[in-house]
């Protein structure tokens, strides 16, 4: 268990940003239900690309396109989307690494810069999940246009964001070349680091992730693919997770049950996002008949676990469609 927060601007200031959202969400919901009474038809203005991702509120995606590296990978959904309906708008982009090859292949790893500055006109505080149909520290994504992408998150800390990698490692290396981005000594509290692990082989990232200074780290064992025995020295949040689509691999219940203990024994905030199967709600989330939405515990300002449901429009079609 990471050692109780003393009280501090930067994370005084994350709970004001915490409870801002809650507010917010709280004020939707009601607009939502006066909507819905004055008119079946009513819509809402929308705010950047909307996600029924349970445990954040929206997408920004300033890259697409990545390389499979490990089983988690091997149906990866932002894969199916950009060779599927994303795949003219994405081949109308030039690749980074301009090669035949990659020019046929929209899942090639692309920039687009006109997208940068998304998140500071974005007024609402929101949970905002970094590159969805990418992986930021791809090695083809220029450290240069990574510097632009943390740049404009340290600017916008209003929101939080959350930076999910294969590649920690990179991130580790990007962070020792750019100290002068961070002169609180690490990644602020309102810039989450995460990395996937589906399975045993792929636990080395989280000591890498360790060697990241972050305010708050994270694992996403999504999907999961076999059974896990995780160090969680260091760890915030683990959101765990069976694999969708039509050729999803079956999660073990076993397997989510014991990173659910494992965490409660390290005092780490458990996620359950989802069973899995042919659609991401093909299973429902129950884990042992309760929902599993705990969050970090930096957003309370407390060392006890928070909970509460991060879907905020979970009626919004499309989900991880962000283009």
């Amino acid at each position: 268990m990471r050692a109780r927060r003393q009280q501090g601007s930067p994370h005084n200031h994350m709970r004001s940003i915490t409870l801002k959202i809650r507010h917010l969400r709280l004020f939707a919901s009601t607009l939502d239900c006066i909507s819905r009474c004055n008119s079946h038809h009513a819509k809402r203005e929308p705010m950047g690309d909307r996600t029924q991702i349970e445990w954040t509120d929206a997408t920004w995606n300033p890259v697409t396109g990545c390389t499979k590296v490990s089983a988690g990978c091997d149906n990866c959904y932002a894969h199916v989307l950009a060779h599927g309906r994303l795949a003219d708008a994405y081949g109308k982009r030039l690749p980074v690494v301009q090669t035949p090859a990659n020019a046929a292949d929209p899942f090639a790893v692309r920039l687009w810069p006109e997208r940068l500055t998304q998140p500071e006109k974005w007024r609402e505080p929101s949970m905002i999940f970094v590159n969805s149909m990418s992986d930021l520290f791809h090695v083809d994504v220029p450290g240069a246009y990574v510097r632009q992408i943390f740049e404009v998150m340290l600017r916008t800390d209003r929101h939080i964001y959350q930076v999910l990698t294969k590649r920690p490692g990179r991130a580790v290396r990007f962070f020792n070349r750019n100290h002068d981005l961070f002169p609180g000594g690490e990644i602020p509290a309102h810039v989450w680091m995460g990395t996937s692990v589906e399975d045993q082989r792929a636990a080395f990232r989280i000591d890498q992730l360790r060697d990241l200074p972050a305010a708050v780290r994270f694992l996403s064992c999504e999907p999961l693919l076999g059974p896990l025995t995780l160090n969680l020295e260091g760890i915030d949040w683990v959101i765990a997770g069976g694999e969708s689509g039509a050729n999803f691999r079956k999660m073990d219940e076993a397997w989510a049950t014991s990173i659910r203990d494992q965490c409660e024994s390290a005092g780490v905030a458990f996620f359950f996002k989802q069973w899995g199967g042919r659609t991401p709600k093909s299973g429902g989330r129950q884990l042992q008949g309760r929902t599993w939405d705990e969050m970090p515990s930096i957003l309370s300002g407390e060392e006890e676990i928070c909970t509460g449901s991060l879907s905020l429009f979970p009626e919004l079609e499309d989900p991880l469609a962000a283009v």
